[in-house]
């Protein structure tokens, strides 16, 4: 619970957690001391027109006065700890108060605080207590002014009046405290929930612009290689390789904008510069691309009804297909990779590409297998699964499955 900006206007139990130096010992706002010297004076007032009555009576010896005042001077100086033990000091003032009418004042300041300071059980039993021992004292120590009935009626009603005070007071600050942990909570887990929605923004954005540029930078990286080590090749096979490092760069760029145009949002973004996003229509063409870039592809596509497969299900197919291909570009360059997609409405969308294990040397390009954690999670988002992993061979197989319903 967080500190108030001015924790001296409440309570002690309500301006904020303890400090270290608390621990053990009552600690007192500056609302304290003015109401523990308010209900001290209250109950000396009290106290001091009861003995003033006490000394009016001609009948009381000067000794049952002297005694009076000693007693009720102490029991008003005893509610200075009432914070500390509020039940023994009712107690303690109930019992007395039977014998000493001076000690009334602070008998009802004790069992105010008591309403106040602790649960129902405690004070409902000191209440019961007090109630019963009410007729007592005007029994023993009558009012000459005023009848046994009228004085009982009186300490009765005055004893359920501070009690129920006390309560009510105990039971708004329950729910000042209360409200306050709540918005404290519900601030706690905004920020939580800010912070998550961050974190996966952050991976959505991570993802998307691997699943795009891994692609493009992949086959950047094998034509360089290949031009590295085989400067001796036809001039045809450089141009060919040229022309695919050049397309493959521009469009790793035209995804890079894409992508640097959504974060920027739709207010800074270049609408003519984005491009739509990939769909089961286009799995053609990166096919395509990918067989222009040297590799061995053949596409299985026997789904029932291409055109009616949801927009995100065939970007999901797409991806997957994507980074399959490039992984098998990477780990198994020569080798004809098979990609499969088979399914249709109420059976979804199966997707199956393989690669058997490379035959001739190459030379390795680094990955950090992020790109397969990805599908995995992008299949899981969709509703769908994704297994991958080596066939016994020694090649690699990845096979997804996602929903489409009928």
């Amino acid at each position: 619970m967080t500190r108030t900006e001015y924790p001296w206007l409440l309570p002690s139990a309500m301006a904020g957690p303890e400090l270290p130096g608390d621990r053990g010992r009552t600690r007192r706002t500056v609302r304290d001391w003015a109401v523990d010297l308010t209900a001290f004076l209250c109950a000396a007032g009290i106290g001091l027109a009861t003995l003033a009555a006490i000394e009016a009576d001609p009948t009381t010896s000067d000794t049952f006065v002297l005694v009076d005042s000693l007693i009720g001077a102490a029991a008003c100086c005893a509610l200075w700890l009432r914070r500390r033990w509020p039940v023994g000091l009712a107690v303690v003032l109930t019992l007395l108060a039977t014998v000493e009418p001076v000690a009334a004042g602070a008998l009802l300041v004790a069992l105010f605080s008591l309403a106040v300071h602790r649960p129902f059980r405690p004070v409902a039993l000191v209440g019961l207590g007090a109630l019963a021992v009410a007729p007592v004292q005007p029994y023993l120590r009558p009012d000459p002014d005023t009848s046994f009935l009228a004085s009982t009626v009186i300490g009765l009603l005055l004893i359920l009046l501070v009690l129920s005070w006390g309560m009510i007071v105990r039971s708004r600050r329950q729910l000042v405290v209360s409200l306050r942990e709540r918005a404290v909570r519900a601030e706690t887990e905004a920020a939580l929930r800010a912070e998550q929605a961050q974190r996966l923004a952050r991976e959505d954005i991570a993802r998307e612009m691997h699943d795009v540029l891994a692609h493009r930078l992949t086959l950047l990286s094998v034509h360089a290689g290949a031009l590295e080590f085989r400067p001796d090749a036809p001039p045809a096979e450089v141009a060919r390789a040229a022309g695919v490092i050049r397309d493959s760069a521009h469009e790793a760029l035209q995804d890079l904008r894409e992508i640097i145009g959504v974060l920027r949002g739709p207010r800074d973004g270049d609408p003519d510069g984005n491009r739509p996003q990939p769909t089961l229509a286009t799995l053609d063409a990166l096919v395509a691309e990918s067989r222009e870039a040297g590799m061995k592809v053949t596409l299985d596509n026997r789904l029932a009804d291409s055109d009616a497969v949801p927009a995100a299900s065939g970007r999901t197919v797409y991806r997957i297909a994507q980074e399959a291909l490039t992984n098998a570009r990477k780990h198994a360059p020569g080798t004809e990779v098979t990609v499969a997609v088979t399914g249709g409405p109420g059976q979804g969308i199966t997707v199956d590409v393989r690669n058997p294990a490379p035959t001739e040397p190459f030379t390795p390009v680094p990955g950090s297998g992020q790109g397969l954690i990805g599908l995995t999670e992008r299949a899981t988002l969709a509703g769908g699964r994704l297994d991958h992993g080596p066939t016994p061979g020694g090649g690699f197989a990845v096979r997804a499955w996602l929903p489409w319903a009928s």
